[in-house]
């Protein structure tokens, strides 16, 4: 495409060379879908759906009360495939995750007991409260979607996506998550409080329920082989040398900047370009604009940059790092 391509161009009629209209119409009932008991989340939801479109796993981070884990079952609800929820406690086992073999009396052989990880979406609930080598566990899985227990490898079905949730203020009793194992999550989506609006509006959801658990008012709306085609289309969104350009330069100044310990690395930004696909995709449009990825590039770097300890300790966020960066190279044209 030789045009130029303005963030003003996103809502402008095209053609399309790959159809989306179908991808496009099911993002938006997985909202409405989700709207009915999820209030004000909107951005969460979305990370989400780009998540998994974008093949990617994601860690939300958020102190308790806030919908976090809800959300999480909720999403899983609307997709039509096996869900499993892991509890992560200070005891746990790398075997409690992946599964064990066990003793056969009739045969007198070991069979393989899988594990709550082999599903299609997995919730791990509060995942830095297991030891270091639990979370272990999990870097084969998330990276390789398999398991290697005994000698053996066991392949996960596709679709296979982690969903995690931590609490960032309750220290005790907690582990934190090496920075390999945080690489593996494309995303680090931060939940807030929601305003006083909203939470009027949750109150009055809530009270007109009456008692109803949130999971029978949600109906599923795609299935394994509807999201493996919709992946394939994301994957096939075009995306302009100038882009690639683009994505490569933010993310080459974390790596030298004077705020930063530890910059953005390949893995960034290949998360970036799948994140912005993801975004396109989701909007209807076949090809990549620089908005896709500035929406793409806080998500994916705010838990892979480390600030250095002078600016961690004045109070900025890696956010606003991430905004100067994004200030500091020009937008392609």
């Amino acid at each position: 495409m030789d045009e130029q391509i303005t963030p003003q161009q996103d809502n402008l009629e095209f053609n399309n060379r790959i159809p989306l209209e179908d991808l496009k119409n099911a993002v938006d009932q997985i909202k409405a879908e989700l709207q009915k008991v999820i209030v004000g989340q909107d951005q969460f939801v979305e990370l989400l759906i780009v998540a998994l479109l974008a093949d990617g796993h994601a860690l939300i981070e958020g102190v308790p009360g806030i919908a976090k884990t809800v959300t999480a079952k909720l999403f899983a609800k609307v997709l039509k495939t096996d869900f499993s929820r892991i509890q992560f406690t200070p005891d746990l086992m790398p075997s409690d995750v992946l599964g064990t073999s066990v003793l056969n009396m009739k045969t007198s052989d070991f069979e393989f007991k899988k594990g709550p990880i082999f599903s299609n979406i997995v919730l791990i609930d509060e995942i830095n409260r297991a030891p270091a080598k639990t979370q272990a566990a999990l870097f084969e899985t998330m990276e390789e979607r398999q398991a290697s227990i005994d000698g053996t490898t066991y392949k996960f079905e596709a679709p296979f996506m982690v969903l995690a949730t931590q609490n960032p203020i309750e220290q005790e009793g907690t582990y934190a998550l090496p920075e390999a194992q945080l690489d593996r999550f494309l995303f680090k989506i931060k939940v807030d409080y929601p305003s006083l609006e909203e939470e009027i509006k949750i109150l009055d959801t809530h009270h007109q329920r009456q008692g109803k658990q949130p999971q029978t008012l949600i109906s599923p709306i795609l299935d394994a082989e509807q999201l493996a085609a919709f992946k394939e289309k994301t994957q096939a969104i075009l995306v302009e040398e100038k882009i690639i350009k683009y994505i490569a330069e933010l993310v080459s100044k974390t790596r030298n900047h004077p705020h930063l310990y530890l910059g953005g690395s390949p893995r960034a930004s290949i998360a970036i370009l799948n994140t912005a696909k993801a975004f396109a995709a989701i909007s209807g449009r076949d090809f990549v604009i620089p908005e896709d990825v500035k929406k793409a590039i806080a998500p994916v770097l705010n838990h892979r940059i480390i600030l250095t300890p002078e600016r961690e300790m004045e109070g900025m966020t890696t956010e606003q790092v991430i905004d100067i960066v994004v200030q500091s190279v020009e937008v392609p044209r």
